[in-house]
């Protein structure tokens, strides 16, 4: 059988399962004082940056900063646009659509940091919200976001294209690598041309990521992995891949055909990606492990599909903002009791299943 035929006769999964077994808690200590700093801070700041995952924009909200942030004026930047597809296609621009109603009166701005426009747009607004509230000492604006979502990497392209300077903030794979709020960025110089009222500069604090303290249902928990907001270790690599799998076979099963044709089986796929690219164990068993690592980071950066996870539509927008999922609407108490529930289910397995 040819590719082409083989191809065309495959059927891709529709609905991937529930699994019991995901953790639903990555609410860390940083977070919860991340968090609780932020709060004494409000009182000084005069524009919040919320940085969201383009390709996640319902499930990388964080309904904490709902409560924390009211009465602030917001600035919605959802980063990572590149890797969510065709930046100019028409279904783009109908989603880029539905999320500026979402948050409106909040503006809503996009960027891949790497695109100069991206970023001098996002400095326009600030600029322009500058001139309105800046005072003697300035304009003081707060980033905020999920862990990993490139709030530093959108810091430092701020200040690259703000000021010309380099890099001042610390980015990485794994989110977790600002683990505290540091000092005030220079983005935007006292010289910069603003109109009077508008002087002093403009600087922009960093923040830690904060997680929510209970991810609503397990699909959501698969899509902030998978996206970097929790660490590679939290979730098997493997039920990650397979996760990822089922998302490439609904857009462009093709993109993994150099290792394998298009299947459901994430094994046959692991086992062909670690055969082809070297990754063998003793006596050359296939590195599964391995290869599902690879193929997650593969797909971070845009080489195994451009898409995104969440569905953009009215209907999701209003369920996620009821909070409802698998166990229907959740509270922030609620939420807190369920987390505080799992990390107890988590210590009663440690021991009852010591290591040996």
């Amino acid at each position: 059988m040819t590719t082409s035929v083989a191809a065309a006769a495959f059927a891709p999964r529709n609905i991937f399962p529930v699994l019991d077994s995901i953790p639903r808690s990555y609410y860390l200590g940083h977070h919860a004082a991340g968090l609780s700093k932020i709060r004494t801070m409000l009182s000084h700041i005069d524009l919040v940056v919320e940085c969201r995952d383009y390709r996640i924009p319902l499930t990388s909200r964080n309904p904490m900063f709902e409560d924390s942030l009211l009465g602030k004026e917001r600035l919605v930047v959802y980063t990572k646009k590149d890797l969510g597809g065709n930046a100019h296609g028409s279904e783009s621009k109908a989603h880029d659509a539905l999320l500026r109603k979402f948050h409106h009166p909040s503006s809503v701005l996009s960027s891949d940091h790497k695109s100069s426009k991206d970023v001098r747009s996002i400095l326009n607004h600030i600029r322009e919200a500058h001139n309105r509230f800046g005072g003697l000492t300035g304009s003081h604006l707060l980033i905020v976001g999920m862990p990993n979502v490139g709030k530093s990497s959108l810091l430092n392209a701020l200040r690259r294209e703000g000021v010309g300077k380099g890099k001042v903030a610390h980015t990485g794979a794994q989110p977790g690598v600002t683990r505290k709020i540091g000092t005030s960025v220079k983005i935007i110089s006292d010289d910069d041309g603003s109109p009077a009222g508008g002087g002093g500069g403009v600087y922009l604090l960093d923040t830690p990521g904060v997680f929510i303290p209970y991810v609503p249902n397990s699909t959501a928990m698969l899509k902030l992995a998978l996206c970097g907001s929790v660490k590679d270790t939290i979730i098997p690599p493997t039920t990650l891949a397979d996760y990822l799998l089922f998302h490439i076979n609904l857009h462009c099963p093709e993109v993994y055909s150099q290792y394998h044709r298009p299947t459901n089986d994430i094994w046959q796929l692991l086992e062909a990606i670690a055969t082809k690219s070297g990754r063998l164990q003793k006596g050359g068993n296939p590195d599964t492990e391995s290869a599902a690592l690879w193929m997650i980071q593969r797909w971070r950066n845009g080489h195994l599909g451009k898409f995104l996870l969440d569905d953009v539509t009215e209907e999701a927008w209003l369920q996620w903002q009821a909070g409802i999922g698998e166990q229907g609407p959740m509270s922030l108490n609620q939420a807190r009791k369920a987390s505080k529930e799992a990390l107890r289910e988590r210590s009663r397995a440690k021991a009852s299943n010591p290591m040996p």
